[in-house]
């Protein structure tokens, strides 16, 4: 096998808060480089290509360039709005003879190496293959408009005192979905590397939330392996400290605050 590794990392994180998630400290190096690292020692892998914000673009290149370069890594700008963007222009930058392209979160540093060996070696069998986890909660599906309790409703005021009536707004249940043969999908998603190129060359990629869904739009057929609840995707400020548990990590601001945008 002969596999590029995209690394989409333009997102804004909003729900993280002020700062860049990709930044904070994970035991001395930050977010993106964990990630990063992950594929550098595989001998499988070639190439490593990180989409940036394209709009600060050279920040991102100022903070990142050097530890990127370092391990052998290219940076493109990313896309403005949709993965797929990022994942698109990061394509171009890949060499024409690999066997296989793998897609992997920026802020999914926990992945184990056990778990990108199994993805990857089902990969030499299937043209298509993500990890996923079952869904162990009840789904519901809700409303889209909100409804909220009166503002004379006694027994909600009774029961919320202080905290006033707003915390009594919320949806309204409209299905209970079943969790039969639900999975979450995860990264790091690999394809067959002619596959992928086709299925992004061929266009209708709108809406679509991983490569799995442009390869299911395309005809494709996709595997799923045997994923792990540790390989979460940081996206609050309780994901990072999550993070930092799976991996024995303590928690520092050095890091962050030397990589931090401006």
């Amino acid at each position: 096998m002969r596999v590029g590794v995209i690394i989409p990392a333009a997102g804004r994180s909003s729900r993280f808060g002020a700062q860049d998630k990709l930044a904070q400290d994970l035991g001395g190096r930050p977010v993106l480089l964990r990630t990063v690292e992950l594929f550098t020692k595989r001998d499988d892998v070639f190439a490593i290509v990180v989409a940036g914000p394209p709009d600060d673009l050279d920040t991102f290149k100022d903070r990142y360039g050097p530890a990127l370069s370092f391990h052998g890594a290219k940076v493109v700008a990313g896309g403005n709005i949709d993965r797929w963007e990022s994942v698109r222009n990061a394509l171009a930058l890949l060499p024409d003879d690999l066997t296989h392209i793998a897609v992997h979160d920026a802020a999914r540093p926990c992945t184990s190496a056990e778990l990108i060996a199994r993805v990857f070696e089902a990969a030499k069998v299937a043209t298509a293959v993500i990890p996923g986890v079952r869904v162990t909660s009840t789904l519901k599906r809700v409303s889209e408009e909100t409804v909220a309790a009166a503002e004379d409703d006694a027994v909600a005021s009774a029961i919320l005192g202080d905290f006033g009536m707003a915390a009594t707004k919320g949806r309204m249940v409209t299905e209970t979905i079943s969790r039969d043969q639900l999975v979450l999908a995860q990264t790091p998603q690999i394809f067959d590397a002619n596959l992928f190129r086709r299925a992004y060359a061929a266009g209708n990629l709108e809406a679509t939330t991983d490569d799995a869904s442009v390869i299911e739009r395309f005809g494709g057929t996709v595997v799923v392996v045997e994923g792990d609840n540790r390989n979460i995707k940081i996206t609050t400020t309780d994901d990072l400290a999550l993070a930092r548990a799976i991996m024995g990590i303590k928690s520092t601001a050095r890091v962050a605050e030397s990589y931090r945008f401006e």
